[in-house]
């Protein structure tokens, strides 16, 4: 029987705002427990909540970016559950009117590009942290967290399984690093993302019963988990059993989630309006001026890098898929050929730095520098087999060692092509009196042989011949 797979996400995204959402006690990340929680954030009798402007601003962004309609008009409300790590009882959320309305992103797939739409981006508060592992038989409560403010962002059950959650949540994140409203440090717990999970039967167009995973803060158990749970519902409902509906919890060691508590309903919750919060009103005037402020976002630059420069959809899309690889990239390319730079972050340096278990703000090359041997490439001074081999392994191993100019020269003529066609006529010469097999071969009409020969002079040289001489001088001498 065939299934098709439903997922719906859910994910929070912390905003890059230095104090909480309603109190102004600090945000920062790493502080001794409950030395940042607030008498807002712990809700003394008495405290009034007052909202944080920063964090309206870098919701309407967001919703800016997705193309969502900004609400003029939105309104907080309480929802009410029962939790050690929830001070007050309720946490202040949005529900009936949020201030972001619909919206969409666009993800790659196997078939080419897919819209996900987008329900809703409201504004809420964290809750706190409860600490299990270092009690024993008792939990800690950690009230640092609570207050900080969050933008929810819910998606309509428009993925199909594992991959295009994962597809959707990386383009996500980048996107809300890029527009800066988050930092998306998902080990901080920045960016956590709750997946929606359904089966149903292939052609079924009435969703499944579903649960939600919650908690996920890496793309690897995003997808484990999807795919666990999808043929935890599968198996379960081929044996005759019925899906319950209900919030899981994963499990990275067992790679497998296991059931948390039965899944509430919005009506459990009693969602009511703040009665401590007036109805949050942005002018259509703000909304204007934060359009204008916007960056160009990644959709818009990867299809100008690909007009501008030339880049394919690949490259362009990788590109645009960081907001320090993009800066990295125009840096480079202000000087550099920009294809060539495009080749070299995309590959040497994304491989290097992924090795390496790095971000590129740590990056050993420079901009600069990388930009200096692309032109030494582009002239012909160094070929890019060598640079590749030998130049770049060595202005890496520096690891960010200043680096002037007239020893970067030095490294290069050390290394620089062999393009003296006298030179190359002399070894061309020699290479030919010792193959003489390899030569009656090509003039009998086996090509091979003559890359053989090829690699013969390239060898001869140590690889710095300029290797489209070699070959006019081969054919030449070969009669070719």
């Amino acid at each position: 029987m065939a299934w098709e797979i439903v997922v719906g996400m859910e994910t929070h995204a912390q905003l890059r705002t230095r104090s909480k959402m309603f109190s102004g006690a600090s945000t920062a990340f790493g502080a001794p427990p409950n030395s940042q929680a607030a008498a807002v954030d712990i809700a003394l009798p008495g405290v009034l909540p007052v909202v944080n402007a920063a964090a309206v601003e870098m919701a309407v962004r967001f919703g800016l970016a997705v193309g969502g309609r900004v609400n003029a008009r939105s309104v907080f409300a309480r929802k009410n559950y029962f939790y050690p790590d929830l001070p007050k009882g309720y946490q202040i959320s949005q529900y009936e009117i949020p201030i972001v309305a619909g919206g969409e992103l666009r993800i790659a797939v196997p078939e080419g590009e897919k819209i996900v739409r987008l329900t809703r981006a409201h504004l809420e508060e964290d809750a706190g942290k409860s600490l299990h592992e270092d009690y024993h038989g008792m939990t800690g409560i950690d009230l640092n967290r609570a207050g900080t403010p969050l933008l929810e962002i819910v998606s309509e059950p428009d993925l199909r399984g594992a991959k295009e959650a994962v597809a959707y949540a990386r383009v996500l994140h980048a996107l809300v690093r890029w527009i800066g409203v988050c930092d998306g440090n998902m080990q901080e717990g920045s960016f956590r993302c709750d997946a929606n999970v359904s089966v149903r039967k292939a052609g079924d167009t009435t969703l499944g019963t579903r649960s939600e995973i919650k908690n996920l803060n890496s793309f690897r158990f995003m997808e484990q988990a999807i795919d666990f749970e999808a043929r935890r519902q599968i198996e379960l409902l081929e044996d005759g059993g019925t899906v319950v509906q209900e919030t899981r919890l994963f499990d990275p060691d067992r790679g497998e989630t296991r059931a948390m508590r039965t899944k509430e309903d919005a009506h459990d919750y009693r969602y009511f309006p703040d009665p401590d919060l007036l109805p949050l009103v942005v002018s259509e005037s703000e909304i204007e001026r934060l359009r204008k402020a916007m960056p160009e976002l990644p959709e818009v630059m990867s299809k100008r890098l690909r007009t501008e420069h030339g880049l394919s959809d690949y490259d362009a899309r990788l590109i645009a898929s960081s907001r320090e690889t993009a800066e990295f990239f125009e840096q480079v390319a202000a000087t550099a050929d920009p294809k060539l730079a495009a080749n070299w972050i995309n590959g040497e340096i994304a491989s290097r730095l992924n090795e390496g278990g790095l971000d590129l703000d740590r990056c050993p090359v420079s901009a600069e520098i990388l930009a200096w041997m692309i032109n030494r490439i582009s002239d012909g001074t160094i070929s890019n087999k060598i640079a590749k081999e030998k130049v770049f392994p060595d202005l890496w191993s520096r690891q960010n060692v200043a680096l002037g100019k007239a020893e970067f020269e030095r490294l290069i003529a050390s290394n620089a092509q062999v393009s003296d066609a006298g030179a190359l006529a002399t070894i061309v010469d020699e290479v030919l009196a010792k193959n003489a097999r390899q030569v009656e071969d090509y003039r009998a009409g086996k090509d091979k042989a003559f890359n053989s020969l090829v690699g013969q002079v390239m060898k001869a040289t140590q690889g710095k011949a300029n290797p489209a001489q070699v070959n006019r001088i081969l054919k030449a001498k070969l009669g070719g």
